[in-house]
């Protein structure tokens, strides 16, 4: 079966920056919804397109076709005391932007009362080498069309 809109495409992938370090060791397959579904990065998606199982492929995407670049004015801090006890270094807290969108900041430090917060993707800013292989293609069913996401074994559970 070829990847099409409104497949299911589980695979491995492995991503290490532009030095070759080691980001994500691609063990854990992974599975989702193709066709525009925002899933999977858009280039991706482009190189899978018509693709089928076995596939394999290496793809270095620069900060725009990745996580894009970073954004200075998502790095913020915050009273300690704002924050439930046990924050730590590392840790992803949700928040809200200045247009009350739902926003992601993971916690980079805390020095005496005031913890430092970073809204960008962990890889902004990176170039980023992706190593793909395509494990299995199947049909999605109705139910992961009409959620926007694949189901099962390596996608999303409810």
């Amino acid at each position: 079966m070829h990847i099409t809109k409104n497949t299911v495409v589980t695979m491995t992938f492995k991503v290490t920056d532009a030095q070759g370090k080691l980001l994500e060791d691609g063990k854990e397959p992974r599975a989702y919804l193709h066709g525009g579904y925002g899933n999977t990065l858009p280039r991706v998606e482009a190189e899978l397109e018509g693709k089928e199982a076995g596939f394999q492929t290496t793809l270095t995407l620069p900060p725009e076709d990745a996580f894009g670049p970073r954004d200075e004015s998502l790095v913020t801090t915050m009273p300690k005391k704002d924050f439930p006890p046990g924050v730590k270094v590392g840790g992803e807290i949700k928040g809200y932007d200045a247009s009350g969108h739902e926003q992601w900041f993971i916690v980079k430090k805390i020095k005496g009362d005031t913890v430092h917060l970073d809204g960008n993707h962990a890889y902004a800013g990176q170039t980023l080498k992706f190593s793909l292989k395509v494990m299995s293609v199947r049909e999605a069913s109705a139910e992961e069309v009409a959620h926007g996401h694949a189901h099962g074994a390596h996608g999303h559970h409810h």
